[in-house]
Order: structure tokens, then C-alpha cells, then sequence
């Protein structure tokens, strides 16, 4: 990793990072929480700053399942360049790159503006190689687990309970009253398998009715007009609201709205289908290619993951910067979503 670090200086300098930077930004690939704890190795407080604020760029493993259903379920499995590359793949790979790519340009104008300074020279003695001490590591790997659980458990923990009250509430008695009576009906004549699967889909339909209602289905509707641009409805939208404290709740959020319940994941061939027969008021689908990058790039870019912000928040001892990074990430995410969808559209791709 040293080796890989010292030849990765030159290029990241050029940029207002350095190689301390690459093993970082490496392991944000991951996951940016890691990735931004080991930013404390870079002893210039300026590029330390700037590594952690581009970390979250880096495509982690939580936008893995955004990706696979959107990808999967709009992106034509076609071979390119015979049979080497598939379209499919290289969507893929271009989402796991716009991250990266866009962390360039942030980095060098964070450098530029707010962490102004010159990057200090690169020096860096070779370890040799050894076998790690077991105790050792296993210190390391208890006192740092113990330090995330108890300084960033808690501002995690409280993201997701405001992120659960509002997606529960409120609560309508004639939704259930009227579940109830369908539950009623379904028993007096159904009977067997086909009883359990009414009852399975009545409990689907329950579900969606009440995430429309609840306080998060009415912030879904009430920012429609902000990612109408994007292509998104309101129920795109408020599946966005709900993935704030982790990326992957999209899926098992957009399950709920189109009453699959909240077990759906990215390999369920129910919730791909679903998605292609979602239509606007109109009769327009919802879901396209533009639409599907559209929400792809907003992922691959946006702030969205409870954790790395308190990680971010523990690490600076500062407000101030996790601010900061949510905002220009959010921004950023926006900009390229829309930069997306229009010009996907304006090519002819939403046909």
C-alpha cells in the first residue's frame, strides 16, 4: 500500500491531494467511513481535510444495489465490442467512475478556495514487509470499532429513528378500518394458497397507502416539483428522502410503494417489473433509461448515508465541514441528475 501510495503522488499533487490520499479514497470504495478514518495518517490538516471531503465520492458498496435493480431492469443486456464488454458492465463501471472523476475537480477547488495552500512534498520510508502482530491488530480493530459505536452509533441511531417516526406516522384509523374489511371479505372467500397471496397482496397495498400518508409520503409530494426536472415523481422522490441514513433503503422503499412490501431487494424480478409499469397520472411510464441514470448519478454522487456524516462529524470536530460536505454533495448530485436526464432526453433515449 505504501508502494501504491508513493506512485500515485505525482498525479494526485496535480489535483491538491497526495499519495497519503490514495489509500483513503481506495478504501472509500468500500466504504467511506474506513476510508475517511484513515485519512488521520496525512499530517497536513489542509489535505487531510480535503481527502475526507471528496472520500464520499468514491462509489461505496451501499450504492452497489442502487445500480444492479436500475441497471438490471432498463439497461438492454447487449454485448459492445463483440463479446468482451456488455452494456450493462460498462454502465456499471461508468457509475463506479463519475464519482471518482467529479472528486478531481472538488478536490483541486476546495484547495483553490477554502483549504488554500501548498501541498507539502510526499516522503514516505519503505516498511519492509512482516507478518502483523495479532494482538496488535486486534487492539486497533476493537478500539476503533468501539470509538465509531459509541461517538457515531448515536447520531446514526437517532438519523434512523426521526427517518422511522416519519415514515410511520400518522397513523389512519380508515386506512385499517378499510383493511380490515377487504381482510374480511378475502376470508369469507378464499381459502388455501389463494387466500394467502390475497392477504399478501392486501398487506402490500396496506403499506403503500400508509407511507403515502405518513409525513414522508407528504414531504415526497411536496418536493415534486424540485425532481420533476430529474424525471422523477414524487414517489422517486420521497424513496430519496427515505434512503437518508443509508443508499440501499431505496430499494426496500420503493418495494413498499409499489405494494411488494419492505423485503424486496435488488435481485427481485417482481420489483423490476414493478418499476417498469409505473406510470404518471398521464399514462407515461415513469422509469426510462434517462430516468434510471438520472437516479443513478444522484446516488453515485449525493451525501446520503447517516454514517459517513458522523463519521465526517467525529473526525473534523466540526459542524461546519459535515454541513459543507452534505451540501455541495447534494448540489452536485442534483446538477448532474438533471445535467443527465435532459440531455439523455434531448439525444432521443427516452423512447
Amino acid at each position: 500500500m505504501g508502494r501504491a501510495a508513493m506512485l500515485m503522488d505525482r498525479l494526485l499533487t496535480k489535483c491538491g491531494l497526495s499519495g497519503q490520499s490514495f489509500i483513503p479514497m481506495l478504501s472509500s470504495f468500500a466504504c467511506a467511513v474506513p476510508g475517511i478514518m484513515a485519512t488521520r495518517t496525512i499530517e497536513d490538516r489542509g489535505t487531510r481535510l480535503v481527502t475526507i471531503l471528496v472520500a464520499p465520492l468514491m462509489s461505496c458498496s451501499a450504492r452497489l444495489p442502487v445500480y444492479t435493480i436500475l441497471i438490471g431492469a432498463f439497461v438492454p443486456a447487449r454485448p459492445l465490442l463483440g463479446e468482451w464488454v456488455g452494456l450493462q458492465g460498462l454502465t456499471l463501471f461508468a457509475m463506479y467512475g463519475v464519482g471518482a472523476a467529479a472528486a478531481v475537480p472538488v478536490a483541486w477547488l476546495l484547495k483553490k478556495t477554502l483549504l488554500r495552500g501548498e501541498t507539502p512534498p510526499f516522503i514516505l520510508e519503505f516498511p519492509s514487509y512482516k507478518i502483523p502482530d495479532r494482538r496488535t491488530v486486534g487492539l486497533r480493530v476493537y478500539h476503533s470499532s468501539r470509538a465509531f459505536l459509541v461517538r457515531a452509533g448515536s447520531i446514526i441511531l437517532a438519523a434512523t429513528i426521526v427517518m422511522w417516526a416519519l415514515a410511520y406516522f400518522p397513523r389512519s384509523a380508515d386506512t385499517f378500518a378499510e383493511y380490515e374489511r377487504h381482510r374480511e371479505t378475502a376470508e369469507a372467500s378464499l381459502s388455501g394458497e389463494e387466500l394467502q397471496r390475497a392477504l399478501g397482496d392486501l398487506d402490500g397495498r396496506m403499506a403503500a397507502e400508509l407511507l403515502n400518508e405518513s409525513f414522508l409520503g407528504r414531504a415526497g409530494h411536496w418536493i415534486e416539483p424540485a425532481v420533476t426536472p430529474l424525471g422523477w415523481d414524487w414517489r422517486i422522490g420521497m424513496a430519496t428522502l427515505a434512503s437518508f441514513p443509508a443508499r440501499e433503503v431505496i430499494v426496500a422503499t420503493l418495494g413498499t410503494i409499489y405494494s411488494l412490501g419492505g423485503g424486496a431487494d435488488e435481485s427481485s424480478e417482481d420489483l423490476r417489473s414493478a418499476l417498469r409499469s409505473a406510470t404518471w397520472d398521464d399514462g407515461r411510464p415513469v422509469f426510462n433509461i434517462p430516468v434510471a441514470l438520472s437516479v443513478m448519478v444522484f446516488f453515485a454522487l449525493c451525501a446520503q448515508c447517516a454514517s459517513t456524516l458522523a463519521v465526517i462529524r467525529r473526525e473534523t470536530r466540526s459542524w461546519g465541514w459535515t454541513i459543507l460536505t452534505f451540501a455541495y454533495m447534494t448540489v452536485l448530485a442534483y446538477v448532474a441528475a438533471l445535467v443527465t436526464y435532459q440531455g439523455t432526453m434531448a439525444l432521443g433515449w427516452g423512447g
